[in-house]
Parts: structure tokens; sequence; C-alpha cells
């Protein structure tokens, strides 16, 4: 590993923060611990932390010395100086002399030593930092040092490699882990640093660049060890013959762990991430990988994110899903058991005190495929997987010595349980619409991105389709999804989207079907070819669409939602509409045929039919003219309803959302026109 430190960017950023009034230190602090951070194989998602001490001023003019500590909450790889909170450093050092202190009155008291009420939570490891006679600590969960630490022998390899280092057991972070080091740091005040076994490693120093380079010259050093092993220790065995592809293995994956809410036809999903780099094909394909991924984790907040381990699968035989999907459910029912048993007899250990998180896996190794990584959100599926990928590099690392070791049972139930954790959850509320992946056509802009934006605001994950590349990229980003340019009158393109898809997020629950183009002419008039475009696009589009969704969602086996934009002129054709009206109106058929065909697969499948609003379909030129025919102008026009409003597009998102929530109804049209006697529905 070599140093990144660029005195120029150094430079740069404290002046910043120096010439926006930080501290000169805390500025200094934050450039540090994003170089730190911005390593993943030093931290990962939160993990590691840093500290300065300084001094700040009162707003009395008096000077009080600080700990500047990494917030909970806060990643070190994007840190900003208020993710540093001060602390009163005096009464923090002293915290260290207590008897004993629970995790509760721990962050309670570093809360009223806060100089800002309004900051985060110091770290849990803020009263080991304060106790550290130094100015700049570092402290990272790096790959390498576990990599030595976790195996049958690792504290002797560690004092081999690192003799002039404090050595401390394991002990779980927080008040306990605070009073070992600096019991272990007094005894040995001359050390250069400080190893926790199967936890990570502390660097020091009164300069900020030292402490960083000596971190850096450590995990090199380490990295060196490591290369004198085997850098292949696993025996993989090769798959053979045609394979099941990740689009169409994920949603079985995903359907396997969804959650039963109690509430019928609405489970809690889950999102996943799939990795298939060289080295996860490697490890997946290992002759021994149900055992490797049996043992636990690298280091311990891993368990919060990935759980205590993972499961294994076979390589799924193209053409065979269906037993291949039998094997998915009976091994994740075996992981429910074990976890329930592990749970039990654990919580009988701590008093009974604890109420079990839910059971399913988090992490799957599937032979020929890669690693498959869950989570309630993308963001969360992807921190599992990064997770699940350092994992792989520990395990890997430590067999090439001699064998991989994670911690015990009982202290990884310790975290995963920790009181501090399960605060965390008590906090998450989530929107109606979290977990599920929602796909809507037509939506790189007017209302089909209007939806989009109303799924999202309710939590959804989100995948556009559309034609217009530049609008895709910009708005898919923006709502933090994926765009995908598609055609969809052409049904290879929209099976080889939602593959995409499927393959992205790891399934489809909502179908937004809104592409479409207002065809028009007189039946008499028109051409076959602006017939068969309009049936094209506004028939057959949909079903393409449909079809390859529900196959997606039968897979998963937890329902779904199919909602169609139909408009007014399926029920109240106008003249000079006629390709329009009646390939509208056979959509509308074809959304009552879903309803019927695929009602018992608990999936929905409804319409909205909407009028006058303007989209790129209803542009202003289209108003003008329709208003200058009628006599009127384009604002009576618009308001030409019985409640004399305008229908806006966010009144049509509404509705999309609506159906796509709506567990009971089936088969429907819901109607957003401001009252048109003319398209009401009988």
């Amino acid at each position: 590993m070599k140093s990144r430190w660029s005195e120029t960017e150094f430079a740069r950023v404290v002046d910043t923060y120096v010439n926006a009034g930080i501290n000169r230190d805390l500025a200094i602090r934050t450039y540090t611990t994003r170089l730190l951070g911005s390593d993943p194989e030093l931290v990962l998602h939160g993990g590691g932390n840093t500290s300065v001490k300084t001094t700040f001023t009162e707003m009395d003019g008096s000077e009080v010395a600080v700990l500047c500590v990494k917030g909970s909450g806060w990643d070190m790889g994007t840190i900003e100086p208020a993710g540093l909170p001060a602390v009163r450093l005096e009464p923090l050092q002293a915290m260290v002399k207590f008897p004993t202190l629970s995790d509760d009155d721990m962050v309670m008291l570093q809360r009223r030593l806060l100089l800002d009420p309004a900051a985060p939570n110091p770290s849990v490891e803020a009263i080991l930092h304060a106790n550290l006679p130094f100015r700049h600590i570092d402290h990272t969960h790096a790959n390498a040092i576990v990599s030595l630490t976790n195996q049958p022998h690792g504290e002797d390899l560690v004092r081999e490699l690192f003799p002039y280092s404090i050595i401390v057991p394991y002990v779980m972070p927080g008040f306990d882990l605070a009073k070992a080091c600096d019991e272990a740091f007094r005894a040995n005040p001359g050390a250069d640093g400080m190893i926790l076994l199967k936890h990570g490693i502390f660097t020091w120093s009164e300069d900020p660049r030292e402490s960083y380079e000596k971190m850096i010259a450590a995990i090199d050093k380490a990295e060196r060890r490591i290369a004198r092993g085997n850098p292949r220790p696993f025996k993989t065995v090769e798959q053979t013959g045609s394979l099941a592809t990740a689009a169409q293995i994920a949603p079985v994956l995903r359907g396997a762990i969804a959650i039963d809410s109690g509430v019928e036809g609405s489970p809690r999903r889950f999102v996943l991430e799939h990795r298939s780099g060289p080295e996860v094909l490697d490890f997946c394909n290992t002759e021994n990988v149900a055992d490797l991924v049996h043992r636990g984790n690298a280091t311990p907040e891993h368990v919060i994110h990935i759980k205590r381990f993972g499961v294994a699968l076979p390589a799924p035989v193209a053409g065979d899903m269906t037993a291949w999907a039998d094997k998915v459910r009976e091994a994740v029912a075996a992981y429910n058991e074990e976890y329930r048993v592990y749970f039990e007899r654990n919580n009988a250990r701590v008093g009974g005190i604890k109420r079990m998180l839910d059971p399913m896996p988090r992490v799957f190794y599937v032979a020929g495929v890669g690693l498959f990584a869950a989570g309630p959100t993308k963001k969360a599926a992807r921190v599992g997987a990064d997770v699940a990928e350092a994992t792989i590099a520990v395990i890997r690392n430590a067999e090439g010595i001699e064998s991989f070791e994670a911690l015990s049972e009982e202290d990884l139930f310790d975290i995963e349980y920790w009181s501090l954790e399960q605060v965390k959850l008590t906090k998450q509320a989530e929107k109606p619409l979290s977990r599920q992946v929602a796909v809507i056509t037509g939506g790189a802009g007017g209302l089909g991105l209007a939806i989009a934006e109303a799924l999202h605001a309710e939590g959804a994950e989100i995948a556009l389709l559309d034609l217009a590349e530049d609008a895709l990229k910009k708005e898919s980003a923006r709502l933090g999804g994926i765009g995908l340019v598609c055609d969809v009158t052409k049904p290879e393109a929209v099976d080889a989207a939602l593959a995409d898809v499927a393959r992205h997020f790891g399934g489809i629950d909502i179908v937004i079907s809104n592409a479409g183009a207002a065809f028009q002419g007189a039946l008499l008039d028109v051409s076959e070819e602006v017939f068969q475009k309009a049936f094209a696009l506004n028939f057959w589009g949909h079903h393409y669409i449909a079809r390859a969704a529900v196959r997606i969602m039968k897979a998963q086996k937890t329902g779904g939602a199919l909602v169609f934009n139909v408009s007014k002129q399926a029920v109240n054709p106008g003249p000079d509409f006629g390709p329009y009206g009646t390939s509208k109106a056979a959509l509308m058929a074809l959304m009552r045929q879903y309803a019927v065909e695929h009602g018992a697969d608990g999936i929905t499948s409804n319409a909205v039919n909407a009028d006058r609003i303007r989209t790129g379909l209803m542009t202003d030129q289209m108003i003008e003219e329709r208003s200058q025919a009628r006599g009127i102008s384009p604002e009576s026009y618009m308001r030409g309803n019985l409640v004399r409003r305008e229908v806006t597009a966010r009144d049509v998102a509404a509705a999309f959302v609506h159906l796509a929530k709506a567990r009971t109804s089936t088969g429907a049209v819901l109607t957003v026109d401001g009252g048109n006697v003319g398209a009401m529905m009988r």
C-alpha cells in the first residue's frame, strides 16, 4: 500500500475550510479522515474513526480543550467538519476511571460534553481516543490487518510483525474497550501503534501526515506478509454446461427472502446487488465454500450489514430453474431456523431482553454466477456487497497463511444486538413503497417523469425506460435509479431492458406502462401504416412490457402491480382520433385480461384514464389549436370539466401511485379529468 498524501490537495481542503471559519486542526482532520476513508482496503461504510485534540473558543472568549472525533452516522470517505463533533476533553478523559459504564449511559454522558448540542453522537471509541496522549489518532479496520489476526495463530503473527505495537485481545467496542486500551497503553507508553485482535489498528502522532503514513506503512507491512502466503488457497470446482443468468436467478433469490409483513399482499421485500468479478467467482466456485461462508465475519461491525454468515448455493443450470428455486427455498428455510436457534440461545445468555431481528440471509454465494447481497434499499445492498467482497479478501488472505477464524458466535451476537444498534433500528421509518422496484416507460419526461418522482417520494427504487438517452441519464441519476434506452415496440428490446432491471435491483414490483403517442386521423382517411404504428406503441408496447414484467413477478412469487395509461380516448373517443382511440381501447381490454389471468399470482392490473394534461403529447401548440377550434381560450379549454380545474401531471401521478399501492383493486380504471360526463365509466 502506498501513501496518497497530496500537499496540494491538503492545502486546498484546509485553506477552504479555514477561510470559511473552521478551526484549522479540524480542517486538517477532515482532509486526513477522507484520505483514510476513501480507501476500501482500510475502512468500509461507517467503519473506523479518527480524532484530533485541539482548542475551541467559547462564546465568552475562554479557551476549552476538546477532542474532535468522528461522529456516529458519518462515513470517513465523505466526512465534513460537522462529522467530527467537538467534545470537552478533560471530563471525557476522566470517564475512563469509572469502574463500569453501560453503553446507554456512555452515550448520554458523551452527549452532555458536546460543545454543540445538535452535533451527532461522538464515536463509541471517543473515550479511547481521548486517553491516548497524541494530537492525531487514526483507527481503521484494514483488510490486511484482520487477515492476519483472524486465524488460529493470529496474535503470534502480528506480535512478530509489529514488535513495537501494543496487542489488545478482542473486547467489544465501547467503554470496556476504552479501559482495556488505556491499561495496555499505560503499560507500554512508548509503543508506536496498537492492534486490536479481530478488529483493527490504531496509529498516532503529533503530526497529521506522520500518523496517516504510519498507518499506510503498517498496512503495507501486513500486505507484504500476506503476499508470502498462497495467493490462491481455494480449490475451485469448474462449472460446466449452460448456467442461468444473474437476471434469471435474482428474482428467485429476492422472492425467497421476502418477509411476511402480516398484511396480505404486502410483503417486506429486499433489493439486491450482484457482483461477479474474478475473485468473487473464484470464491463462489470453491470446493468448501459452504464451510468458509459459515465461519463468520471479518470484523465485528460487518454483522450489522450482512449478518453472521451467508448462504452458499449450487450453480443454477439454465432450463432447470424450478429445481434450483426449490433448493433456494430449502436453504433459506434452513438459514431461518438456524438463525432462530442462534438468537434464542444467545438471548437467553443475555437475560432474554432482546427482540429478534428478521432471520433472512443477506448474502448468497452462487457457484458460477457470483454473490448477491440484499438490503432494504439499493444503497444498503451495495454496502452489503462491498462488505461481502471485503470478507472474501480477508478469508482468502487468511487461508493463504493458515486458515480463517472469525469472532465467536457470542461476540458477533453482542454486536448484532448491541443496544446502540437497536436504537438506530427503532428510528428507521420506511416509506410506503420502500423495498419496491418500479419501472416507468416513457419515464424521462412529461407525465412519466412526474409519476417516477411521485413513486420515488414514496420510497420506490426507480428504473426509467425511454428513447431520450440524455434525459434518461440525467433524470435517472437525479432519482438515484437507472435509465435504459428502450423501444417498447420491440419485444427483444423490452425483454433485455427488464432483464437489466432484474439484474440491477433483483426484480420488479411495479410497472407503470405509460409510453404512448396520440396518432390522429379519421378512419376513412388514415393510412394502414399509421394504424400499425398506433397499435405497435399503444397496444403491443404495453403488452411486451407487461408480459416481461409478469414473468419476473411470477419468479419472485411476491405479487406486483401493473398500471397502464389508457387515456380518455379509450372510453370517450373523439373525431379524427381513430388510431389513438381504438389502440387505447384495445389497451384497456389488455389491462383487464392481465387482471383476469394473473390475479391468482397476486398481481394487480389497473389503468388510469386522464384527460387534458400538459405533457409531451399535449403541447402548448396542440392546446392552442384545440381551444381555437372550440372558440374558447386555452385556459377555458384546459378547465373544461365539471370542477373547472386544470388537471396537472402531479394529479395524474398521484392516481398511478394510488393504484400501485392498491392491494385489492384490479381490473379497475381510475379517471383523473376533473369530471367529463362522456368519459365516465359505465
